[in-house]
């Protein structure tokens, strides 16, 4: 049973029309038990202002961001930090924070370059379900 959401949950903010980046959150979205993240496409309102917050370019959408505890996390960090609260394994993935940035994020940025042509792209963001509409930002 999933526990109560935190008062403070940590925010993901993706890339709306990437097929992967959307499975990704679906994903996510399955395994986060104590409902600990919510979610705002990068074209969004709230990821737009997000990113003008933190002095970053609102139409360059490659990257996959975190907000927690205040903190802006982007890249493989924002990915391995995600999964240290997911049920399961999941959790084990935070060996690899091991690895050093430099090493870790372009592979992550090869896999973002390619991402529409591998995945695929959607006409328009993601649409939450009315069950997932209360994780979702405007």
């Amino acid at each position: 049973m999933p526990s109560s959401p935190p008062t403070d949950p940590a925010i993901l903010y993706f890339d709306g029309v990437c097929t992967l980046c959307n499975g990704a959150v679906d994903f996510i979205i399955r395994r986060d038990r104590a409902r600990r993240f919510r979610y705002a496409s990068l074209q969004s309102e709230a990821g737009r202002r997000m990113m003008e917050s933190q002095g970053m370019d609102p139409s360059v959408l490659d990257t996959l961001i975190l907000w927690e505890a205040g903190r802006m996390h982007t890249k493989s960090s924002a990915a391995l930090r995600i999964a240290r609260h997911l049920g399961g394994a999941w959790p084990l993935l935070g060996v690899f924070r091991l690895v050093p940035r430099f090493l870790r994020d372009p592979l992550y940025d090869w896999v973002a370059r390619n991402r529409y042509r591998w995945f695929g792209r959607k006409e328009s963001c993601r649409l939450p379900t009315p069950e997932e509409r209360e994780l979702f930002l405007g």
